[in-house]
């Protein structure tokens, strides 16, 4: 149970994490938000959540990356 909470917290994607630290609030309050809004729209922040958490990924690809995808085209 450790591991999956873990696994959630620091390591799903970091939306929350990354949309508190922009937003200079705490990342327990941004993670409620969005439990909240999710359940009162009955899901609807999901797709936002993917989406952003997919460009996350591909942002963190290209820029920690050691090699330069543009050279391979």
């Amino acid at each position: 149970m450790n591991r999956l909470k873990h696994f959630v917290e620091f390591q799903a994607f970091g939306v929350c994490t990354w949309m508190a630290e922009k937003l200079g609030i705490a990342v327990s309050r941004t993670r409620l938000f969005f439990i909240y809004t999710t359940f009162l729209t009955l899901g609807s922040p999901i797709i936002f959540y993917l989406i952003v958490g997919f460009w996350l990924n591909l942002k963190r690809y290209f820029f920690q990356a050691k090699r330069n995808p543009v050279k391979y085209l």
